[in-house]
Order: C-alpha cells, then sequence, then structure tokens
C-alpha cells in the first residue's frame, strides 16, 4: 500500500466516524473540491503535508493520533 492510499483510508476512517461529509471537509480546510477528490480517491502521486495537515486539523484529531494506525507500518507501506 503506498503512503497516498493509507492516507485516504485514514480520512475516510474519520469521516465515516464523525459522519462528516466530503464537502464538509472541503469547507473546513478550504482544500478544492477537486483537490480533496484526487486525495481520497489516490489520484495524487504525493499530497503535500500542508494539505495533510489542513484535512487532520479539520478532522479534530493530532497529527500522531491521526497516523497511529496500522494502515502506516512501514512493514506494509511503499515509500518511493
Amino acid at each position: 500500500m503506498t503512503l497516498n492510499q493509507a492516507f485516504a483510508i485514514r480520512v475516510r476512517e474519520y469521516l465515516k466516524e464523525k459522519n462528516m461529509t466530503q464537502y464538509k471537509l472541503e469547507q473546513s480546510t478550504g482544500i478544492y473540491h477537486s483537490t480533496m477528490t484526487s486525495v481520497l480517491n489516490n489520484k495524487t502521486k504525493a499530497s503535500n503535508f500542508k494539505t495533510m495537515a489542513l484535512i487532520i486539523r479539520a478532522l479534530g484529531v493530532s497529527v500522531s493520533e491521526f497516523f497511529d494506525s496500522p494502515v502506516f507500518s512501514f512493514d506494509e507501506l511503499e515509500i518511493d
């Protein structure tokens, strides 16, 4: 699994947990719909940390809490 795939999975987990829509997340972050769709559908080669940080903050969790998930296990993660 790539880092972008893991990030998208984790964001979707939080969206479901918080009963939040992609639209609400876009409004909270100021990220364009096309950009958010690309991030969530793994259409970008690499998300920048600013975009990730905006999304994580809008989800209302800390960076460490967000990345504390098995989907970010270095044994399973492809980092190119």
